[in-house]
């Protein structure tokens, strides 16, 4: 084919990609609703409050901070709102913006703002909002912001967004919670337009969420007040739900086992989020691939589940969740099954072993979280199966974010890694060597070239079989040792609270949970 038939077919392509992105704008709903309101709060009753426990606290209530954690994300998702939100089942709806068109092939997003959306403090949002807080986002160095050239306003309701390059993939970013123009202060003054305002916030012992009056969804939310008690570590869940301190809570599987299901109602679903052995690939003897490699044939990950999980959970050797399941790589279910022999042989390979050196390897974990101190627990001891001596070292919450994830001075560590949309950048970016969530400290060519790639490619096809390529590459290069997407449960007392909306973005929605009428 010559150029100019090749020219022809991508201008066709590009014309088509638009003309497809603005039927399903058009198609989809002028609202952000959660879909199961109309059906599962028939019998919802108003003015109630839910008390529900959290094992860790938001490291940062502004929603323009990237240091922010999932269980904080989780929270502010009740509080702000972006451009566009998804619904159940990943898709994105029309939220902030009401609408919106696609130009030239994905380099210029044109949005329509909803009119009448109000901030809590009673305040219009209109177009300078969003664009200080795409600015503000860019600045700060979000995944999928630096791709931004320019924002532009278009009068009180409208603005356009021109991109660098063309990327079809930028809308599951723009779900970013939009703040006040100009709000510099937003740690203490947490102000956005979503169902909850926050209205007060005791650090170590609560934060109270009160229902928006002027919500621009007249109709939601079903609670009147959401107060979140922050509570030592899951243990303490469980013993809240069974003395009633608490109304309800997410657990996992072994959590989940010990409580009565005559008395409480046990709502099953993902945690959205890949739960991973991390290695520190620039920490001594696992800079080498032979030791990654070993340490991932070592490790059992059925074995996790059924002692850890009580048999509820199913392999997953991917970074990215299977919820995302267009860009997920099927074959990576189980990468790397159990073999100790050849685990050995590996690690003999590198110079470790029996007559040879012996290895140590620390893992860290935070205490709060007893799924993962279990998981730590079976590894250890399947570890020791391959020669490899294992101590597992506790630390607090606060502390695994400075000494783990900011300062990357650990060896290995167990952990559940989010995204914070809905698009496999935002699981797979941390594993580029130039980015600074990189914390395992991956660094790979073949990665950051597919990846790179998979960035600017539009066509859909390309840029999912980019994607899979990625996610076999972190694979093979062992760059960690992949697990699972947790099952976990959303647990409330027999017959008080409903509405659980299950999404493949880790988080809690509130605003579509109500209580039961008696």
């Amino acid at each position: 084919m010559n150029k100019n038939g090749k020219k022809n077919i991508s201008s066709i392509l590009a014309r088509v990609f638009v003309v497809m992105l603005v039927l399903i704008a058009l198609l989809l709903t002028v609202s952000c609703r959660r879909e199961n309101n109309a059906a599962g709060a028939k019998g919802a009753t108003k003015g109630n409050e839910l008390r529900y426990g959290f094992a860790t606290e938001p490291a940062t209530l502004d929603p323009l901070n990237p240091s922010n954690t999932a269980d904080g994300r989780s929270i502010l998702f009740n509080v702000f709102e972006g451009l566009v939100k998804p619904d159940a089942e990943g898709r994105l709806l029309p939220c902030a913006a009401e609408s919106w068109t696609v130009e030239q092939g994905g380099l210029i997003y044109n949005f329509k703002l909803r009119e009448g959306v109000r901030f809590h403090d009673g305040s219009l949002l209109n177009s300078d909002d969003v664009k200080f807080t795409l600015d503000t986002a860019v600045a700060a160095g979000f995944a999928g912001f630096t791709q931004i050239e320019k924002v532009e306003t278009n009068g009180t309701h409208a603005l356009s967004v021109t991109l660098l390059a063309p990327d079809p993939e930028f809308l599951p970013y723009i779900t970013i919670g939009i703040v006040k123009a100009n709000s510099t202060n937003r740690e203490k003054n947490a102000v956005g337009t979503g169902p909850f305002f926050i209205e007060n916030y005791t650090v170590q012992q609560s934060l109270t969420l009160k229902k928006f009056k002027d919500y621009w969804q007249p109709d939601l939310p079903h609670l009147d007040t959401v107060t979140i008690v922050f509570m030592a570590d899951s243990n303490a869940l469980i013993l809240g739900l069974q003395g009633g301190s608490i109304d309800g809570a997410s657990l996992t599987g072994a959590l989940a086992q010990q409580l009565d299901s005559g008395r409480f109602d046990i709502v099953p679903g993902r945690s959205a989020s890949a739960q991973l052995l991390a290695l520190n690939n620039a920490a001594g003897p696992l800079g080498d691939i032979r030791v990654r490699q070993a340490i991932s044939y070592a490790v059992d990950v059925q074995e996790i589940i059924d002692t850890a999980f009580y048999g509820r959970g199913e392999p997953s050797g991917s970074p990215l969740i299977p919820g995302i399941a267009e860009y997920y790589e099927k074959s990576l279910a189980k990468p790397y099954p159990a073999d100790p022999a050849r685990a050995r042989r590996l690690l003999a390979d590198a110079g470790y072993g029996e007559g040879r050196v012996s290895l140590s390897l620390e893992i860290t974990v935070p205490s709060n979280y007893t799924m993962h101190v279990d998981t730590a627990q079976v590894i250890a001891v399947q570890l020791a199966r391959i020669g490899i001596n294992t101590q597992i070292k506790l630390v607090d919450w606060n502390t695994w974010l400075s000494d783990v994830y900011r300062a990357r001075g650990y060896q290995a560590t167990i952990i559940s890694l989010d995204g914070q949309n809905v698009s496999p950048r935002s699981f797979l970016s941390r594993y580029h060597s130039g980015a600074g969530s990189n914390f395992i400290n991956f660094n790979s060519v073949n990665y950051d070239r597919v990846y790179d790639a998979a960035l600017v490619e539009t066509d859909g096809e390309k840029r999912i079989a980019l994607y899979k390529e990625a996610q076999r590459i972190i694979s093979a290069e062992a760059a960690s040792v992949y697990i699972q997407d947790i099952l976990q449960y959303t647990a409330f007392p027999a017959g008080t609270f409903g509405g659980v909306v299950n999404y493949p973005l880790y988080v809690i929605d509130f605003a579509s949970m109500y209580r039961k009428v008696n």
